[in-house]
Order: C-alpha cells, then structure tokens, then sequence
C-alpha cells in the first residue's frame, strides 16, 4: 500500500517504521516555538539520530563552530607560512616564537595568541579563480560537479544536524551569516537551514519590533494564515514551505526576549576589536555563541585580499598593512574574550567549545612580488584552527624557503591538505559523521556531505587535536 501522505521535500513522509514514531513526534512538537520549524524534516535522520558509520571516530569537542572567512586570498607566506627574504618590509618585524616565525608587526595582538592556534602548512586550494574556489571552500566539492548546484553550504548542514537538539530556548537560526554578503545558501535542503544574514550594527535588528506595535502584528498575522491555507499547508510545494518558514522564524525572533541584545555591541567592545565592521562582527560572533539561543554555525567574512599590486603600500586603501590590522584587532579580542568566559559545560570555556576556522580561498605567488608590487593566484595555501578541542602551539606541515612547494605534509594522510579535510575536520569536531551519504537529494544519486569521505579519501586532520 501506498503512502498517501506526500511530503513536498522527500516524497513522502516518514512514517512509524522508518526512523519516525510517536515518542520522536512529541519531543520535536515539545520544543515549543514554532512548531513547523520542528515538523518539515527531510529524512528520517532527522527524526531517529542516526548512526554514526562503524569505522568512523568523531571528536565531538566542539557545540558551535566560527568560520572566518578572508575572502580576496591572503598572502600565506606573509602572515601564516612567513617566508623571508629581500622582499620582506622591515617593519614586519619577523619574531620567532618557538618553532613559529610570525609577522610581529602585521599581526602583534594574535601573536599573543598563537599557543592557542594550529595552523596547517600543507593546504591546497582546488581552483585559483576567486569564485570557485569560494564556493568550493564553503560547499566541500567542486560547484561545477554533479551535485555542486544543488550543494548546501556547510553551515547549512550543521544547522541540519543539530536540529533535532534544539530546545524550548533555542530562537535563533542554526546559521547566521554575518556581514558576509552573498554566500551559498541551504542548497537543496529547506531554506530554514539557508544562512540568517545579519548586517550588524551596535543597535542590534532594528526590524525585531513592528511599528504598528505586538497586537497590529498580532492581527496581521492571524489574517495571514487564514487567507493563505495553500502556503501553510505545502499545496505550493517547496518553496512556498520556504516562504513559510521564514515568517516562522522571524515571527520566532520578535517574540522571544533579550534577542536585540545579541545582536547589539557597546563602544567599548567596538574599539577593542579595532572599530571596523569586520571587528563589530566577531562581537556578535562572541555573543551568539554564548548566548546558547540555538546558533551553532556562525560565519564572518574579510575581504580585501586581492593583492595583485601594492600589497605592501601603507598608502594604499587595501594592503597586507589594512587588512591584517582588521583581522588582528578582531582575533586577538575575540581570542581573549572566548577564553576568559565561562562556556555552557563546567569546567570549559567559550573557547573550549567553539571550533575556529580562518581561510581565503587559495594563496598567493611565493618570493619576490610581481612588477606591480603585488603577487597573484597561487594554489598553496594554509588553514588557520583554534579552539573546539584544537591543541594549540602547533604547525601542521613545512614547505620550502619560498612557500612554494610542500617539504613535509605533517599529518597521517601524508598528502596535501584539502578544503574537503577541513570541512571533515568541522564536521568532526562538532560530532557530525562526514562521510554520511543523504538519499534524498533531487538527482537521485546520493548527496555526500564531504565526497569520498565514505572511502577514505577525504577525512579529518586528526594531528589538530
């Protein structure tokens, strides 16, 4: 027999046998909120926590993950692979700090920090054109593969996995996209997964409060859903569940207490992170993930790092000199700040259990810079992570006096690091299995949140740990 039940997303809905039972409906319906924020899952996953593979170990060291993301591509032989040589500007102040050499005077507040970092020397970008490799860093796969158009972003699939232990106090999005612009979204998945994107500003979400006033709203509301069967029901298919799910949400923000405070920094906290908007957002990123409000997967975005000339023209309105005093005022207070709180297990702090993750794309040309002060595309590049269970102090891999070729790959894969193992590494930390295989993606074929993890070929970077 037939289900008669269809779902607009898989095809049908799970029903008692298949991952879903009563038990499982009660403790979504339970959580309170809203509840088809809760009810429209897309597999049975969802519903009965699935199991991790028998040949997969997870770190599970990490509840929320920050992704920083320096879009542009930094020039890793001048910040995290320094590499000296005649082209190196005295006032970088080379320091050694243990095995570490670091560019003390582009980024002395991090280097207060680096007991705190591990960085891997042996990255390598798939792509040297600045939007693929964008899109790949942020999906795990190739955007112009099989199943790179339909592709959620990672923070997407994060916020998918935790779904099921979201709590009555848990209002804000899975994903927030902060100052980040137009980033891949949720992918096939439900929009409700998309990234929340916020512009942050130090009032907060000046659009949490109708002008009309809570009871205007109220009315409104209620005349919406009465008129509007079709779209709450899911006769219009996905995208008007979509739809749906975005008023949800937002009704969900205006209603619950203390949100604009989240969002909301103080003139004080925005000076000690450098007063750019870059800064402003690494204090919301703070916030978020001690507010405990549901926010797992946050991402902040720097660009400028398109450095093809004048990367070491102090006059100029973007060079190594702006961009790095940007990203070394916000690191250095948010390091301090994560570390010296109290985070929501005893004993650990916000450090402890918030996974870091700062990349660009690709790198850029080693040794001397080109004929317009600059230096162009270059696929080898490093991987910057702290926190979440990450033993700081430590450098994964070495490569040559220049930065051009990799002399020692420092982990047990003994290859180059991939953006595939860095998303492996994510999902590790935060007890997500990466080499899970989804079945219910619209080509059929089978959607792999890290391809060919399942076989080996891609996997966490145990050696941070």
């Amino acid at each position: 027999m037939k289900c008669k039940c269809k779902h607009p997303d898989t095809g049908h809905f799970p029903l008692q046998g298949e991952g879903f039972s009563r038990r499982n409906f009660l403790r979504i319906a339970g959580t309170g909120i809203v509840a088809s924020y809760f009810a429209d899952v897309l597999d049975p996953r969802l519903l009965s926590a699935a199991e991790v593979a028998p040949n997969v170990s997870l770190r599970n060291s990490a509840r929320n993950c920050i992704f920083i993301f320096l879009s542009g591509a930094p020039s890793h032989v001048d910040l995290w692979d320094l590499k000296e040589g005649s082209w190196t500007p005295s006032d970088f102040a080379p320091t050694t700090y243990g095995s570490t050499r670091w560019p003390q005077g582009l980024m002395p507040k991090t280097a207060a920090h680096l007991d705190k970092l591990s960085i891997a020397r042996s990255g390598l970008a798939w792509a040297a054109v600045h939007q693929l490799g964008q899109t790949w860093a942020q999906i795990a796969r190739n955007p112009g593969g099989a199943t790179g158009a339909i592709a959620p972003h990672i923070g997407a699939v994060v916020s998918l996995e935790f779904q099921l232990k979201r709590t009555v106090s848990d209002v804000l999005p899975g994903f927030i996209a902060l100052n980040s612009g137009a980033i891949p979204t949720s992918g096939y998945l439900p929009a409700k997964y998309a990234p929340f994107g916020v512009t942050t500003a130090s009032t907060g979400l000046a659009t949490l409060n109708h002008p009309d006033g809570a009871t205007r709203f109220d009315r409104r509301w209620d005349l919406l859903h009465s008129l509007d069967l079709a779209r709450t029901s899911g006769a219009l298919g996905k995208p008007s569940m979509d739809m749906n799910d975005f008023y949800d949400q937002s009704r969900a923000l205006m209603k619950a207490p203390g949100i604009n405070a989240i969002f909301s920094f103080n003139d004080a906290d925005h000076t000690r992170y450098g007063a750019t908007t870059f800064g402003d957002s690494l204090i919301v990123a703070r916030n978020l993930v001690g507010a405990n409000k549901g926010t797992r997967f946050v991402q902040t975005t720097l660009g400028g790092w398109d450095h093809h000339s004048d990367i070491y023209n102090k006059a100029a309105a973007q060079s190594i000199y702006t961009q790095s005093k940007q990203l070394d005022d916000a690191l250095g207070a948010l390091f301090t700040d994560l570390s010296t709180t109290a985070g929501a297990n005893p004993g650990k702090t916000l450090l402890d259990e918030t996974f870091i993750v700062i990349l660009g794309e690709f790198g850029r040309t080693p040794g001397p810079l080109t004929n317009q002060g600059g230096r162009d595309h270059f696929l080898r590049n490093s991987y910057v992570f702290a926190g979440g269970g990450v033993k700081g102090g430590r450098i994964i891999g070495k490569t040559d006096a220049v930065g051009d070729k990799v002399v020692e790959y420092g982990w047990s894969a003994n290859r180059d690091v991939r953006p595939e193992d860095v998303t492996s590494s994510m999902y590790s930390a935060l007890g997500i299995d990466y080499t899970t295989m989804r079945t219910d993606d619209p080509l059929g074929r089978g959607f792999e949140y890290v391809p060919d993890a399942k076989t080996g070929k891609y996997g966490p970077i145990e050696e941070l740990f």
